[in-house]
């Protein structure tokens, strides 16, 4: 993983690829050291040898394969002359040179790849920049002794911080706290909101040292686990606590399973539930409720959670009436969807307790994703444009009403994900109007022409509608008037918080 620059002619000729997020995360721990003795992403006999016994193929232990794929059309070009693959970041710029050693096949059209990877570009520029420290700069700087890591998944509320501040004065420790940086928390926190709660609860955790690191949740949580145990021993942990998911040692920091605390209402303390009488004690809030807290707008009390942590948990999600919101309805063709969702718009600009912004299916169409047809492939592609869209409104706190057909499950999902990956709400909508109603209202006589062959891959027709079975709310406009089922949508944000009564 040296640093020597490439040849320029490298750099010019090689290919270019971004690999998935988990496959980002793991290049930037491999590219700081945080997976020594790894050097790169693993061949096809190391994958074997972990497979079989947990060790590479050297006898070294390792726990968990660390791979990357790339598309077949791309390794297809690699020969005995150019073996360098140039990896990017989403938005294009170079991180690494990957020096293929290995590649075979995995699934029709992509190849697994092994080589060892080296760090180009000028830098890392994500945020909290200063806390992105190499493991080797980390233990250059902790004291000597036993260091007690904590991996903070989620904002570290009184029973937490009591949990860390017990162990460290049991082992003598220093503390060292590493977040998540890169990739949402369990609890849907974006990671810059983790890191800026984790900081604002550093006066109770005097001398601690935080870093952030770019840790990814693998498909299972064993495999999550021990991979979390092995960056944290690069770090220089000697016993590991968790706040959040479960740790699991592969020989290196000792786990320690966190205490049951309880507050005791008689002097403000934290401790063991068996130390204090039932009529005395209170239990910590669960996740679910610290949520439902907040989405209430009631501030998180203060037995529970600091206040400097309060604050930041309240700046990042604020009440649902202060919030973003995707109100995405989708159904056939004719199904009033359209007509439907400019009502809603219509009445909540007339109240002025929301900005609002109408993505309409034909609108969009012509203005964002013209020269678009009408194949799977196109859908999909227009459905990703409106979602992107509609969570950048809703990103800054608008209301975003999108009123697409969205055909297709997997597209709705996306939508919805990236509304939530903004910090914002998502109400999906299913104008569940048959069919035979749907052409009966037809006035443009699409769905005859459609019926005629002459509009193929039309929803409903030659194309499939894929019911929801996620819908926050179901309309059938079949007996409703317009007026009757936007009142209908709008009590169902008013009851759900999204919007205060008039």
């Amino acid at each position: 993983m040296g640093n020597a620059p490439l040849p320029e002619n490298v750099l010019r000729d090689a290919p270019t690829h971004t690999p998935r997020p988990p496959e980002l995360a793991d290049l930037a721990l491999l590219l700081t050291g945080a997976y020594a003795p790894l050097t790169g992403f693993l061949g096809r006999a190391d994958l074997d040898a972990v497979a079989r016994r947990g060790t590479l193929a050297d006898g070294t232990p390792w726990p968990v394969p660390v791979t990357l794929e790339l598309p077949a059309t791309l390794t297809a070009h690699l020969d005995d002359t150019r073996r360098t693959v140039i990896l990017t970041d989403p938005e294009g710029a170079p991180v690494a040179a990957l020096a293929v050693t290995d590649v075979w096949p995995v699934a029709p059209g992509v190849s697994g790849v092994g080589g060892t990877v080296r760090r180009i570009g000028d830098g890392d520029h994500r945020p909290f920049h200063r806390l992105r420290r190499t493991p080797a700069q980390v233990r250059a700087a902790l004291p000597l002794g036993r260091v007690l890591g904590v991996l903070a998944d989620r904002p570290l509320h009184r029973p937490q911080l009591a949990q860390i501040s017990h162990a460290a004065r049991t082992l003598s420790a220093h503390v060292l706290v590493m977040v998540p940086a890169d990739e949402p928390g369990p609890d849907g926190l974006a990671p810059e909101v983790l890191v800026r709660a984790v900081l604002a609860a550093g006066d109770r955790l005097p001398g601690a040292t935080v870093v952030a690191v770019p840790l990814s949740r693998r498909g299972d949580e064993i495999r999550t686990a021990l991979l979390r145990a092995k960056v944290a021993e690069a770090y220089g942990v000697t016993h590991l606590l968790s706040t959040g998911e479960a740790m699991i040692s592969g020989g290196g920091p000792r786990v320690l399973v966190p205490r049951e605390l309880a507050y005791d209402k008689r002097d403000g303390q934290w401790r063991s539930q068996e130390d204090i009488p039932p009529g005395a004690r209170r239990q910590a809030l669960r996740p679910a409720e610290i949520d439902d807290t907040l989405e209430r707008g009631f501030p998180l009390p203060e037995w529970h959670t600091p206040p400097a942590v309060a604050r930041e948990l309240g700046r990042a999600r604020p009440a649902r009436r202060h919030r973003g919101l995707v109100l995405f309805l989708t159904g056939l063709s004719g199904s009033g969807k359209s007509t439907v969702a400019r009502a809603v718009a219509d009445s909540l600009r007339e109240s002025g307790q929301r900005t609002v912004t109408l993505l309409d299916g034909d609108v969009v169409r012509r203005e964002l994703s013209a020269g678009l047809g009408f194949g799977k492939e196109d859908r999909d592609t227009n459905i990703r444009r409106i979602g992107w869209v509609a969570a950048e409104v809703a990103r800054h706190r608008g209301l975003a009403i999108c009123c697409p057909i969205a055909p297709y499950a997997a597209g709705r999902a996306g939508a919805r994900r990236m509304a939530v990956e903004a910090g914002a709400g998502f109400v999906l909508v299913w104008v569940a109007t048959p069919l035979e109603v749907c052409e009966r209202r037809d006035r443009k006589g699409m769905y005859a022409r459609a019926r005629a062959g002459q509009l193929p891959h039309f929803t409903g027709i030659d194309d499939p509608y894929e019911e929801p079975g996620d819908a926050d709310v179901v309309l059938d406009t079949t007996g409703l008037t317009v007026d009757e089922a936007a009142q209908t949508l709008l009590e169902h944000l008013i009851e759900t918080g999204w919007v205060e009564p008039a």
